[in-house]
């Protein structure tokens, strides 16, 4: 494919040769028609015209190349209709990936291996593509380009072993099939080596820090995910992730150290079998000093930003026991809760839609959540994971393992007089 400019044709195969001799200042004109006028076939082009910037123009052509046989490709078209200048329409076909830099694939197929069956299928693709932006993804799920067993699938899809995945072109920077990471400092492995309260074989529960995402996102840099490596000692594989908390929840966290181990932890989530209690301070009395919330929550997008409601039609069911641990006065609340179920902010969404808000969770519980005369501590989060039960993945029997408050909630409790272990265990007369 050939390019009309400035009186000379210009090859798209050696873009950045040409581009450097014909466009020093690193701008191009648009052109109008299949020519340029004579005014503008100057070396320099004119910044009073609509311009582009020269490396806009020509990433389009990265990875192509031109090919001698007739007719006219549909991608070529598309370019001549695009750009709509001096541009003579020839076959373009996709190149060969780049040894260097980031390659564009084509299409291809990948089967399943065992060793990822019941993996989420979004799982999937960041265990072997590390580097594509998750917006991405979303985007080719979103639009079908993804596709298992030819169908469109969801980025929760629990995959199969022997299920064939479609992997549509995308851009990948070459990382032999690890995920580029930053080298860990001494002072951020020795952080998360002492989050540790239990550790074995198959798993590590941590004690997660109030203030610390579980995953990066667009302006966090700083998570638990990252500092991974530092906990995976004599293991031959990274410790995975089985579960999540909130940035602003602390407490206790279960890491899987292989991924059958992840896989059987995730059976048990799934199952139930798995028991975390957590521990509030609430905005207000519930009706009973214990009980049940049995409310449907769904993502509610009209707010702009991750939160969910109560949806009687279109909800996912979600369920959620509490138990009155201790009170001050009739104003704040010492609760326990037990979720049956694990939908994405439950406790939070639950308790304010009783009219108990969690103190300091203006996001569900709006200026009701904070009380006046109250040190600033109160302003946080009281939500805390307090403790919780999994079975042994090695063995018969049960791993029980709690966590102590984290400071800015152990300030509160010392202020409200609130003893720090119960009187009686929470749920001890529920199944």
């Amino acid at each position: 494919m050939e390019q009309l400019c400035a009186g000379r044709r210009v090859s798209v195969g050696n873009v950045d040769g040409q581009c450097r001799r014909l466009f020093r200042h690193g701008r191009v004109g648009r052109a109008h028609g299949v020519g340029l006028v004579a005014e503008h076939r100057a070396a320099r082009l004119s910044d009073r015209w609509h311009s582009w910037r020269i490396n806009d123009v020509f990433d389009v052509f990265a990875g192509y190349r031109r090919v001698a046989r007739q007719g006219r490709d549909a991608v070529g078209r598309i370019l001549c209709i695009g750009f709509r200048c001096g541009v003579y329409c020839r076959d373009l076909r996709r190149a060969r990936p780049h040894a260097g830099g980031f390659a564009v694939s084509g299409v291809e197929h990948r089967k399943v291996a065992a060793a990822d069956s019941e993996l989420r299928l979004d799982r999937w693709f960041l265990r072997h593509f590390p580097d594509l932006p998750r917006g991405r993804l979303q985007k080719l799920l979103r639009t079908g380009q993804i596709r298992v067993d030819g169908k469109r699938a969801k980025a929760g899809l629990r995959l199969v072993a022997e299920q064939e995945i479609r992997i549509p072109p995308i851009q990948t920077n070459p990382s032999n099939g690890k995920p580029s990471r930053q080298p860990m400092d001494e002072k951020d492995i020795a952080f998360v080596r002492d989050l540790i309260l239990h550790m074995d074989d198959d798993m590590i529960i941590l004690d997660k820090p109030t203030g610390l995402a579980v995953q990066g996102g667009s302006s966090t840099t700083r998570h638990l995910d990252g500092m991974l490596d530092a906990l995976q000692f004599d293991a031959t594989e990274r410790p995975k992730l089985v579960h999540r908390l909130d940035k602003d929840t602390s407490g206790v966290m279960v890491l899987a150290r292989s991924t059958a181990a992840a896989r059987e932890l995730g059976r048990h989530f799934i199952g139930r079998d798995v028991r975390k209690i957590y521990w509030a301070i609430t905005v207000g009395l519930p009706e009973r000093d214990a009980g049940r919330i049995d409310l449907p929550l769904t993502k509610n997008a009209s707010q702009g930003r991750e939160r969910v409601g109560v949806d009687e039609e279109d909800g996912k069911r979600a369920i959620t026991d509490f138990q009155i641990l201790e009170r001050a006065g009739k104003r704040l609340t010492w609760l326990a809760l037990w979720p049956r179920t694990g939908r994405t902010h439950q406790l939070r969404a639950h308790c304010a839609a009783i009219g108990c808000p969690i103190l300091g969770d203006g996001k569900y519980g709006g200026r009701d959540a904070f009380v006046d005369g109250l040190p600033a501590a109160a302003k946080k989060l009281q939500l805390f994971a307090r403790e919780i039960t999994v079975p042994k993945l090695s063995g018969k029997g049960d791993i029980r393992v709690t966590a102590q408050l984290p400071p800015h909630m152990a300030e509160l409790w010392k202020m409200l007089e609130f003893e720090r272990a119960p009187a009686e265990e929470p749920f001890s007369d529920i199944d």
